[in-house]
């Protein structure tokens, strides 16, 4: 299985001159990323593009920062980090990034929902995702919230499912958030993580994460249909296809399985 023909049609790929010649990306219905989920899974922690710079290209996203510290989260061009402790904090736009995707976020009609469990909630927004890569925003109260963080990463740099293993996860419990992010198809397997991508904020801006469990009480959702994808490569990184990534994922569990 190779990555979907009509996706790879809609990617416009980068890989030089990247602090010039993809200035104007910025329009609606456009997505912005800077590497791929598998450069992320080979420890390619180290950041290129700076938030400030990735921030010109939209206003609501996701991604991390430099060394893996973090879960970054970027709600009406206001980005934050979510980390180990639960805890939200500012980032300087001066901050790098390794990995992150943004949009300039151009909704569609309001959708009300709820009460929905996770499952529930992941198959209404499926049904509501207006393309097969999308980009959601949802405000709502939550009776549940569970959410995870991981440490900064020191080199050398352990490739991330190993890193995941230490993650941190907690439980939020009932509160109100933002949740944001982006549904790829599973043909995109090596671009990004297939299927929805979320992180949340809480109201307040007491805690944050990667999203791992949401139970929605009620909310608002808004979906933002992506015309196209820029991706911007980093000296190095390479588009693979699914069939690649999905090999060598396999290659690096048995090798893992054999040393434990």
């Amino acid at each position: 299985m190779a990555i979907d023909p009509e996706l790879v049609r809609a990617l416009h790929l980068v890989s030089e001159d990247r602090r010039g010649a993809a200035a104007d990306v910025a329009a609606a219905h456009h997505l912005f990323q800077t590497s791929t989920i598998t450069a992320l899974m080979d420890a390619r922690y180290d950041g290129d593009l700076t938030v400030g710079e990735v921030l010109r290209h939209g206003d609501l996203g996701l991604g991390t920062l430099a060394g893996l510290d973090g879960e970054l989260i970027v709600v009406d061009g206001v980005p934050r980090v979510a980390r180990v402790d639960g805890s939200l904090s500012p980032v300087d736009p001066s901050t790098t990034t390794p990995f992150a995707v943004v949009t300039p976020f151009s909704p569609g009609t309001p959708c009300d929902l709820g009460p929905l469990d996770h499952d529930q909630l992941l198959a209404a927004l499926d049904q509501l995702a207006p393309a097969t890569v999308s980009a959601i925003r949802l405000e709502g109260s939550f009776r549940r919230l569970r959410l995870r963080s991981v440490p900064r990463q020191q080199q050398p740099y352990p490739p991330l499912d190993v890193v995941v293993r230490e993650q941190a996860e907690w439980e939020a419990g009932a509160i109100d958030a933002v949740i944001v992010g982006f549904r790829f198809p599973s043909e995109a397997v090596g671009l990004e993580v297939p299927g929805w991508h979320l992180h949340a904020i809480s109201r307040d801006l007491s805690t944050g994460g990667h999203v791992l469990v949401a139970h929605l009480d009620h909310g608002t959702a808004w979906l933002d249909a992506a015309e196209e994808v820029h991706v911007e490569l980093p000296p190095g990184v390479e588009m693979r296809s699914a069939d690649d990534a999905m090999r060598e994922g396999i290659e690096r569990a048995e090798t893992r399985a054999q040393g434990d």
